[in-house]
């Protein structure tokens, strides 16, 4: 017999109407929240992609609902290969730096370890080294910009990939990759 869970994220279409009402179930019931985790990782592609489609919506909504499941996730984030997966994660991890470094939010600064960084900083440069959709690697160049804000050598690594690949860049990459250089070269003169 499948969980409540599985029947809210096992919907046929990928409409953002199913995504948010699943996320919105799971919100209503986080203590769901580990077995949406393992959905994440899951052998099944297309069930590791829905799963990871209702995380982000979760933690856009409540990112402290993942804090107790970072050892988890972060040490699972490495096998996570379909596009669907690295967009919402890449997403994620977007957001726990945003929270970490901009907003400095208290609770993820004691969440938030450096092996998670560490793994976070090897998947997020996997994802620009590699041929990955836009959505990814401008989720990755915000988490490695505001990483190399502690790590001193992501920044010029971060740089030489960038101006590589602006050339052959889409318009998006483009846009985040500019923008991603400015950044660096206004902290590297502080």
């Amino acid at each position: 017999m499948k969980s409540e869970l599985f029947q809210h994220i096992s919907y046929k279409k990928a409409y953002r109407t199913n995504r948010l009402n699943a996320a919105n179930w799971v919100l209503e019931n986080p203590e769901t929240l580990e077995e949406l985790l393992e959905y994440c990782f899951h052998e099944d592609n297309k069930l590791a992609t829905k799963a990871t489609w209702v995380l982000e919506f979760v933690c856009r909504k409540n990112l402290a609902l993942i804090f107790p499941f970072l050892d988890y996730i972060f040490g699972k984030l490495p096998t996570a290969k379909s596009d669907g997966q690295l967009r919402s994660f890449g997403l994620i991890c977007e957001l726990l730096t945003i929270g970490y470094y901009k907003q400095n939010k208290e609770t993820l600064k004691k969440a938030l370890s450096s092996k998670h960084k560490e793994v976070m900083t090897e998947c997020c440069f996997d994802w620009m080294l590699t041929n990955q959709k836009v959505a990814c690697q401008a989720r990755a160049m915000t988490t490695l910009y505001l990483l190399g804000t502690e790590t001193d050598w992501i920044h010029p690594e971060l740089a030489i990939i960038i101006q590589q690949n602006l050339l052959q860049g889409s318009a998006g990459y483009i846009s985040r990759g500019q923008k991603t250089l400015e950044s660096i070269s206004g902290f590297s003169k502080k």
